[in-house]
Order: C-alpha cells, then structure tokens, then sequence
C-alpha cells in the first residue's frame, strides 16, 4: 500500500475575488517549513503538486531538504471554475458548491472530483501531494464514503495522511482543521 499525504497549500497572499494564482504570505511560508519538517521524516519517494503558485511554493521547502523535483499535475488544482466566471463572482459560486453534495453538482465538476479519486488510487510509492481546499475534501470523501463536498476544514499546511491498495483510498489521518473563508 502507498501512503499518500496530502498537504494542503499555505495561507496564500490573495483571495479567490482578488487573484487567480496568488503566492504565500510569510505565514504561508513558515506554515509550508512546518509540513516539510513533518514530511521529511517519513521520507515520501515523490511530491506531487498543484500547478499553482500557492501549492507549488508549500512543496519546495521539502522538494529542497529531500533533494528532489515536484512533479506539477493539473489533475490536483484547484476545483476549475465555469469559464465565463469573474473573479468578482468566483467567492459566491464557490459557497454555493461547497455546501452541496457532489451528487447535485454539474457533470464537469464530477469528472473532476472522479479525475482526482482515480489518479490518487493509482499511485504506488509513498507521495506528498501539495493540493487545495476542495480537492483535499474530494480524497477525504472519497476514503470515507461521504458525497459532501465539503466534509473537513483542513488548516493551511495541515497534513492528511491516506492510504491507497490500488482500487480505493482509505483514511489513516486526518490532519489539522480550521475555520475557512471563502471570500
């Protein structure tokens, strides 16, 4: 069985009604040292993450102790908005979803949400994945039967920890919660 972490990105510099691809803070950073001190010690034999700037900026501080290259893959972004969307829009939308089961969203985004299940599944050594909100909540529901989209706050730089036999996801820990705005 892989063990699969999935560490959500640091507390970005901007939010969803003000930029499509924010960096961290300086919390955001000292929160991404914190998980690559945790994650150093179980020694991942890969790190995934998200092509956005936030998630990618979480993965370096361990990419850059453990030596090794994030692998970017689209398949773990951030949950993709309807292309007409503004960034004005964007907040109130995204509300909307997360109080929905995914069986009452569109077929675009459940594609998405079975894009990340079955690409999480496949993998087959021990994996740091660098990810978001939403995407988090699709692989902690999926390991415990729950079609909420939204069923955990993860915290910024929190750390939850699946295991996967090739064919499902199963919960080992759940990482840190806390509050989210969406804004």
């Amino acid at each position: 069985m892989a063990r699969l972490y999935l560490v959500r990105h640091g507390e970005p510099a901007g939010t969803w009604a003000d930029s499509h691809d924010p960096g961290l803070t300086d919390l955001g950073r000292q929160q991404a040292q914190g998980a690559a001190d945790r994650l150093r010690l179980v020694h991942p034999k890969q790190i995934v993450t998200s092509p956005l700037r936030r998630a990618i900026e979480t993965a370096m501080p361990l990419a850059n102790a453990l030596s090794m290259q994030p692998l970017v893959v689209q398949q773990i972004a951030e949950i993709p908005t309807p292309a007409h969307m503004t960034l004005a829009n964007r907040g109130e939308w995204l509300r909307s979803i997360m109080t929905r089961n995914w069986s009452q969203t569109d077929p675009d985004l459940r594609r998405w949400r079975d894009d990340i299940i079955d690409g999480l599944t496949r993998l087959q050594i021990d994996t740091a994945i660098y990810s978001h909100f939403v995407a988090i909540n699709v692989a902690l529901g999926a390991s415990i039967g729950d079609d909420r989209v939204t069923c955990f706050m993860p915290a910024h730089a929190s750390v939850t920890v699946l295991e996967t036999n090739g064919r499902a996801v199963s919960l080992v820990e759940l990482g840190q919660t806390a509050e989210t705005k969406v804004t």
